[in-house]
C-alpha cells in the first residue's frame, strides 16, 4: 500500500461494521510520546478523525494545532471513538487507564489495538479483560521510530485470534505500515517484539564494545569499519550509531536509553519465566542502567556507549 493513499475511510471498513456513522473512521491514540504524536499525525493525515489523550497534557499542544482533537480525559477520548491506539508505557498504565475499577471507561463494541512494548502474558491477560468488557483486542506493536511512523512504514506485528485484516482496525495497520504481518495468537506479536528489542541492546553494547577497545589501544576505527562491513558480522545498525558514539553525541533521540532499559528488564524477566539463561542479558541491562544513572534517560541509546566506555577527561 502506498503511503500517500488515504485509506481511513469508511469505504474500507468491512462491510459488516455497524458502529461507524460518519465519514471516517474515529480512531483515539491513547498516549503521545515521541511515537505516539507521529502516529497520530499520520493518521489524521491519511483522513481518520482523531481524537489524542496524554497524561501530561503539555505534549498534546502542538497536536491541537495540527487539527487533532485533544481530550482532558481518556474517558472522553474513548467514548469519542471505534479505535483505540495504545501507545502507552507499560502494562500497568494500561491498566490503570482502560481497566481501573476507579476510573471505569465503556469499551463495549471498541477495538483496541495494543501497539506498545509489553510481555506477552501481560498481553494475554489484558485481552481477556478487554474481551470481558465487550472490546475487540489485537497486539500490534511496531519496529521502527518517528521517521518510519510518520511515512506510514513502521515494521507491525501483529497477535489476534482471528485474520487482523478481517478487523475494523484494519486500514488503521494498514495505513501505518505497508505490510503488517499476522504472527498468531495473542502474545506471540508481544514476543517479537521483545525479541527484537533484546537484538537492539545486545547488538549496540557488543559494538559498543568493540569500539571502546579499538580506541583504548588507538586502533584505525576506518579500517576496522572497512572490514566489518565487508564482514557476515556486519549490521546497519553499527553505522546508524557509529558516529554518535565517536561524537559522544546522543541528543535528539529517537529511542531513548529509558525505553531500552524498560524492555531490557521485560525481557529478562520473561527469559526466567522461560527456563532461558539469563547471565547475558544481567549483563546487558547492568551496562544500560548504569547508562541511565549517568543521567543519560532522555538520550539516544547509543548513550550505552558512555557506560561501556568511560568518558576521558
Amino acid at each position: 500500500m502506498h503511503s500517500s493513499r488515504r485509506v481511513c475511510n469508511l469505504k474500507a471498513l468491512s462491510a459488516q461494521e455497524p458502529s461507524v456513522s460518519s465519514d471516517k473512521i474515529k480512531v483515539a491514540v491513547i498516549g503521545i510520546g515521541l511515537m505516539g504524536s507521529k502516529i497520530a499525525r499520520r493518521l489524521s493525515e491519511q483522513g481518520c478523525k482523531v481524537a489524542a489523550w496524554n497524561r501530561d497534557g503539555s505534549k498534546t499542544a502542538a497536536l491541537s494545532e495540527a487539527g487533532i482533537a485533544v481530550h482532558h480525559s481518556a474517558a472522553d477520548a474513548i467514548a469519542a471513538s471505534d479505535i483505540l491506539v495504545l501507545m502507552l508505557s507499560d502494562a500497568n498504565a494500561i491498566q490503570d487507564v482502560l481497566l481501573s475499577a476507579q476510573q471505569p471507561v465503556d469499551l463495549q463494541n471498541k477495538v483496541v489495538l495494543q501497539m506498545g512494548t509489553i510481555g506477552p502474558k501481560e498481553s494475554c491477560d489484558i485481552a481477556t479483560r478487554i474481551q470481558a468488557a465487550g472490546a475487540e483486542y489485537l497486539e500490534a506493536p511496531v519496529l521502527g521510530s518517528q521517521p518510519e511512523a510518520s511515512k506510514g512504514a513502521l515494521l507491525i506485528m501483529v497477535g489476534s485470534e482471528n485474520d487482523p485484516q478481517d478487523s475494523r482496525a484494519w486500514p488503521v495497520l494498514a495505513s501505518l505500515g505497508k505490510e503488517p504481518m499476522h504472527m498468531g495468537a495473542v502474545g506471540t506479536a508481544a514476543a517479537t517484539k521483545l525479541a527484537l528489542n533484546q537484538l537492539i541492546a545486545s547488538l549496540t553494547v557488543g559494538f559498543s564494545t568493540s569500539l571502546g577497545l579499538l580506541q583504548r589501544n588507538g586502533a584505525d576505527i576506518d579500517k576496522f569499519m572497512d572490514i566489518l562491513r565487508g564482514s557476515a558480522l556486519y549490521a546497519p545498525t553499527f553505522d546508524k550509531k557509529l558516529q554518535r558514539m565517536l561524537d559522544r553525541d546522543y541528543a535528539n533521540p529517537n529511542f531513548p536509553t529509558k525505553h531500552l532499559l524498560k524492555d531490557m528488564r521485560l525481557f529478562t524477566s520473561e527469559a526466567e519465566k522461560a527456563n532461558l539463561d539469563t547471565n547475558l542479558l544481567q549483563g546487558l541491562e547492568a551496562v544500560i542502567a548504569s547508562t541511565v544513572n549517568r543521567g543519560l534517560a532522555d538520550t539516544d541509546y547509543s548513550a550505552v556507549h558512555d557506560g561501556v566506555t568511560e568518558p576521558e577527561a
